[in-house]
């Protein structure tokens, strides 16, 4: 997800793919310990990504 993206979403939004972002995160993390996932660079690309939402979502709430 792009920069540009998340500065669109509301703060409802950018909460719910927070949530959804870290749950999928959970699962893919679970399934590359079972037996090693075909791209484990997905992995760091969840987590950044997790990452830009929850600096938008603090942007947003020091602004305010």
């Amino acid at each position: 997800m792009k920069q540009q993206e998340i500065t669109k979403l509301s703060v409802e939004d950018v909460k719910k793919k927070i949530t959804d972002f870290s749950d999928q995160l959970n699962k893919m993390k679970l399934t590359h310990r079972v037996a090693p996932i075909e791209n484990p660079i997905q992995i760091r690309k969840v987590r950044k990504t997790i990452a830009r939402l929850q600096t938008e979502l603090t942007k947003r709430e020091t602004q305010a």
